[in-house]
């Protein structure tokens, strides 16, 4: 590609690759994949300058559904794979998306050392409480009593469900925001101030699985946009999230931390990186 044909300004169509979503009817994955490419457009970037990794489920479909670089990677490990790709072509925008199950579960102790880290990306996870490739069974974060499906635990797990952002703000997440795929707009606005951000930001986005979840059709009701300002308080963003109720959406903490390796001059040359491992 030359610079004669590479034009000034994307569209979110652009960002789109010719792979059909294969999602189920009614998933709210399709509307958070047309907020990704529009926030990528929105911020003025290119194909070529972003770059999206997942693990696996069906929210990891992602890169595949995008015409930027992509890496589908494997269970849980997402992250240690962006952070890799980011520190090697710190001029690329990375993202890294992900569902409930694979980010928090097998995903678990790599999402906590992510947020300790501070590598300057933005991870994105789509919740919809449930595994929904594997065909239902509970994730960290269903509902305690959800005992819906065949293969639930009768009466539930009878586990405290995992809390994603305060999870995040107590390992040192940088920017921690919530949004829902029944707002489009509104999330590729959050997933665009995310991307500006410095450092490590985490945005979860509630997107039902309406096959094994039919019930989170209701959430189109229930999920709110918050009155409240972000704040860059950590002490008070934890106070707010000890009362959240799980349905309010917008950006809840914007941290000050310096990136990790931020200070480091890292080539892109393919050469210079093969000259680090030579003996």
């Amino acid at each position: 590609m030359t610079s004669c044909n590479i034009p000034n300004t994307y569209a979110a169509k652009d960002f789109k690759s010719d792979v059909k979503p294969v999602w189920c009817p009614g998933c709210g994955d399709y509307a958070v994949l047309s907020s990704i490419t529009k926030a990528f457009a929105d911020l003025g970037l290119a194909p070529h300058q972003t770059s999206v990794v997942s693990g696996i489920g069906c929210s990891s479909r992602i890169p595949a559904y995008t015409n930027t670089y992509g890496f589908h990677s494997i269970h849980g490990r997402a992250l240690a794979v962006g952070q890799g790709l980011k520190l090697a072509r710190p001029d690329l925008t990375v993202l890294v998306a992900g569902g409930d199950g694979d980010g928090f579960s097998i995903g678990g102790n790599h999402f906590l050392h992510a947020c300790r880290r501070n590598v300057d990306l933005t991870y994105i996870v789509m919740d919809n409480r449930v595994y929904g490739m594997t065909k239902g069974q509970p994730s960290p974060t269903t509902e305690s009593d959800w005992d819906a499906s065949a293969m639930a635990p009768p009466g539930g797990t009878g586990m405290t469900p995992f809390h994603p952002l305060a999870i995040a703000l107590a390992a040192g997440a940088n920017f921690i925001a919530r949004g829902f795929s029944g707002d489009p707009n509104g999330t590729a606005e959050i997933i665009a101030e995310a991307i500006r951000h410095p450092g490590f930001s985490f945005v979860a986005i509630m997107s039902p699985c309406v096959t094994f979840r039919e019930e989170q059709r209701e959430w189109k009701d229930t999920m709110r946009k918050t009155a409240i300002e972000a704040t860059k308080d950590a002490a008070q963003a934890a106070r707010r999230l000890m009362t959240d109720d799980g349905f309010n959406c917008g950006v809840l903490y914007r941290g000050n931390r310096v990136s990790y390796g931020k200070d480091k001059v890292v080539s892109s040359k393919v050469s210079d990186l093969d000259a680090e491992f030579t003996l």
